[in-house]
């Protein structure tokens, strides 16, 4: 089968294709497992956290991608959750040990030995991959494979941020970062809480003008001061910048919460800006957020359908992977990006 390697792990400004086209044995399903045709698998900002370093992979070669849909094509020994030919889908996580103190109190995100699709388990950038049955979700039939791809994490940790917030109707979000989960969970508020405010934050203009055209109250750059206090805040940036700033517009009480899974080193000094006064004074909080649990991925799926949501997407080829990733990492988003396999290799 056709699959992209990652075979070194290195920043993109050294090596600026980092995922090799290759042919690789078709993955064999084991007890409890299912083979996934892959038909769509969408590029997350975690994968660049895999190529440079920041949450490198378990081992090499590796299959990267965790946004996955396609149809179940084998199934594995005792594996009966799924007939052939059923839509599913696979997310980021891939196992939990189901037994540790985390596991048992529904916390499963937390868990130890906790594995990731495409990071610890080869992933979606691929025609074919396995996955245990437990970890594989049944797709709606109101999306799309390419709309249902992003839902698997952008939307689904987008949710799980969304709800660690404690937002409530009337309240104001800001949303620091403007791509493929922060544009998720703007449709999401809307929805939910429609006497919410959202104030978008971005470097870019084409993101700003994206985050008006959703529906968001005000659009302006890190540094500037939206029109009103914000009760809680969600960042989706890979710097810590937005961070600093994001403090400074909390309203007492206020809880800015961190959607990602490293953050860059390249504007760490933004730290040094960070005012107890100005910044966390009266009981302002961080929270991070860290991976997602099966439950997240499931509740998403169900509130994306009754929605329902739509992701913007930009679709490429598998070939097109390292293209993708290129334009992700110089912040050139509308939406998600999403590899389309179907008809691959034909």
């Amino acid at each position: 089968m056709k699959a992209m390697l990652l075979e070194r792990v290195a920043p993109l400004a050294e090596n600026p294709a980092p995922l090799r086209l290759a042919e690789v044995p078709e993955p064999v399903p084991g007890p409890k497992e299912v083979l996934v045709e892959v038909a769509a698998c969408g590029v997350c900002h975690t994968e660049l956290d895999e190529i440079e370093g920041r949450t490198p992979p378990s081992r090499l070669p590796m299959i990267p991608g965790h946004q996955v849909v396609g149809r179940v094509a084998a199934l594995g020994p005792g594996a009966t959750h799924f007939g052939i030919g059923d839509r599913v889908g696979v997310a980021w996580i891939h196992h939990a040990c189901g037994d540790c103190d985390w596991c048992r109190s529904g916390r499963e995100n937390l868990c130890p030995r906790f594995a990731a699709t495409g990071r610890d388990a080869p992933g979606g950038y691929a025609q074919y991959l396995t996955a245990p049955q437990d970890f594989a979700y049944h797709i709606p039939p109101v999306f799309s494979d390419l709309e249902a791809a992003p839902l698997l994490c952008a939307g689904a940790i987008g949710y799980r941020s969304l709800r660690l917030t404690g937002l409530r109707d009337g309240e104001n979000l800001g949303l620091l970062g403007f791509g493929a989960s922060a544009h998720l969970v703007l449709k999401m508020v809307r929805h939910r809480f429609p006497a919410c405010r959202v104030y978008a934050f971005s470097r870019t203009p084409a993101e700003r003008d994206f985050a008006l055209q959703l529906g968001a109250a005000w659009a302006g750059g890190f540094e500037e001061e939206p029109p009103a206090a914000l009760h809680r805040a969600i960042d989706t940036t890979p710097a810590w910048g937005p961070v600093v700033a994001g403090l400074r517009w909390l309203t007492p009480g206020g809880r800015l919460v961190i959607n990602a899974i490293r953050k860059e080193r390249v504007d760490q000094e933004a730290l040094l800006n960070l005012d107890y006064a100005d910044h966390l004074w009266l009981e302002k909080e961080i929270k991070s957020v860290a991976n997602v649990a099966r439950a997240d991925v499931a509740e998403f799926l169900e509130l994306a359908a009754e929605i329902p949501i739509r992701p913007e997407v930009q679709e490429y080829s598998l070939a097109e992977a390292n293209q993708a990733l290129m334009e992700l990492k110089e912040r050139k988003i509308r939406g998600a990006k999403v590899l389309r396999l179907t008809g691959e290799g034909e």
